[in-house]
């Protein structure tokens, strides 16, 4: 394995998170390098979908209020995991394409996430980790998650 300088771990607060960022730990402390930890807030209005699909005009959220949030829920994560040197990072969008913002802007070599591994039409529904490893100029490691 090639030494990385800049390891960013994609996490989601599921059950894996932990594992997820024990693999990055890993890595970043073998090769003495930084470690960015970064959450994805990914807001879908609801849809009224009574007669037609059309998004519901009477929904309001505070996105501010949402960012709060994750950060709060990110720094309590990174202390129950005792992480003293990360970076913490929550950022409102699309996972596929804020990961891809956040490599490019801050110089990422290695990029660590949880898989799945769905197959068949789960695959077709959307993953987040097949997504990116398409579209990453960097080396991504994803962490087999057991259902």
């Amino acid at each position: 394995m090639s030494d990385y300088n800049h390891i960013l771990v994609a996490i989601d607060f599921s059950s894996s998170a932990e594992r997820v960022l024990n693999k990055a730990r890993d890595i970043a402390n073998r090769n003495n390098t930084r470690l960015s930890l970064l959450h994805i807030v990914e807001y879908l209005p609801p849809i009224d979908s009574v007669y037609e699909p059309v998004l519901s005009n009477n929904w309001v959220i505070d996105e501010a209020k949402m960012l709060e949030q994750a950060n709060n829920s990110l720094t309590s994560f990174s202390e129950q995991q005792k992480l003293k040197d990360a970076d913490l990072h929550s950022i409102m969008g699309t996972p596929k394409y804020e990961i891809s913002q956040f490599v490019k802007e801050h110089q990422c070599d290695l990029i660590v996430m949880g898989s799945h591994g769905r197959h068949g039409i789960n695959i077709l529904l959307g993953s987040t980790t097949n997504a990116v490893l398409h579209e990453m100029p960097c080396d991504i490691l994803a962490v087999k998650i057991k259902n």
